[in-house]
């Protein structure tokens, strides 16, 4: 495919070395260090976080920050989902194949349409940056409204409760593909828009489980859309070896200090930074 060479990968390992010697490497590796604090803190996807912050700090075109934070998504999640795998055995594979039987074909289907568009030409920013304005948007909504959400579905009448058993694997697969189009568009929306759905419809589903199913589903998703936006030459290797270089620590930190920062105080305040830059990037 276009912009694949099977020769990148060794010239990425060769650089490695190489790769804090400039300063806006070393300002990588800090956004790295940064976001993977913050997931670490509040478990938001980092796509919500390093997106953002790839495009409008570090200047990066909105396609390429969204194929490298979709693989760098795809390579801390694997962490992730095998200590869930492990450790809780807290993973639902079979919701996790569910959202997922949504999800990979409507990936697929945008890569294709993105594909098209960019063989003729077409400058494919403005969408990227309009979906990743209502992904942020959604996100910072569903982070809101999170708290609540666990306690709703608890609450809802019997016959609520029946009609969303008996709908509830075509509303699964339907998510999934609402979520594919969206994260291949924007790089966001697998984690916090994914959990929301899980616990809507899985109430019964432990908090654990909701995690951990998310995250599972969210591997083949994020590496599927990574890859496809690598064929279209929107992946800057060396970007993405510094946010992984720098996102390890973070999340480790982010994870080990979570307990004396409280949720109820970081939610907030993170919902109200992504819903500033869903506007930014709504009227960019």
């Amino acid at each position: 495919m276009p912009g694949v060479r099977n020769s990148e990968l060794y010239f990425l390992l060769q650089r490695c070395p190489s790769i804090l010697a400039g300063g806006m490497s070393l300002g990588y590796v800090v956004a790295g260090v940064l976001v993977g604090t913050l997931v670490g803190l509040t478990g938001v996807g980092g796509g919500s976080l390093m997106t953002p912050l790839l495009v409008f700090l570090f200047d990066f075109n909105p396609a390429v920050a969204v194929g490298t934070d979709l693989l760098f998504a795809a390579t801390t999640k694997v962490v992730g989902v095998s200590v869930h795998h492990r450790s809780h055995g807290s993973v639902n594979w079979k919701i996790a194949g569910r959202l997922s039987l949504g999800s990979i074909p409507a990936s697929l289907l945008t890569l294709y349409v993105l594909s098209a568009y960019a063989h003729v030409g077409t400058d494919i920013s403005r969408p990227i940056t309009l979906s990743l304005g209502i992904a942020l948007l959604l996100t910072a909504v569903a982070l809101f409204a999170k708290p609540k959400v666990r306690t709703l579905g608890t609450r809802l009448p019997r016959g609520v409760v029946r009609f969303i058993g008996q709908k509830r694997r075509v509303a699964t697969i339907t998510i999934g593909a609402f979520l594919g189009v969206l994260v291949t568009l924007s790089s966001v929306g697998a984690g916090a828009l994914g959990t929301v759905a899980l616990l809507l419809l899985y109430p019964g589903l432990p908090a654990v489980g909701v995690v951990g199913t998310d995250l599972a589903y969210a591997i083949p998703l994020t590496a599927v859309a990574g890859l496809g936006h690598w064929s279209l030459g929107n992946v800057n290797w060396d970007l993405l070896l510094a946010l992984l270089i720098g996102s390890v620590p973070g999340i480790w930190f982010g994870s080990a200090i979570s307990a004396r920062i409280p949720e109820r105080v970081l939610r907030p305040i993170l919902a109200s930074v992504l819903t500033a830059v869903a506007i930014k990037c709504l009227a960019r």
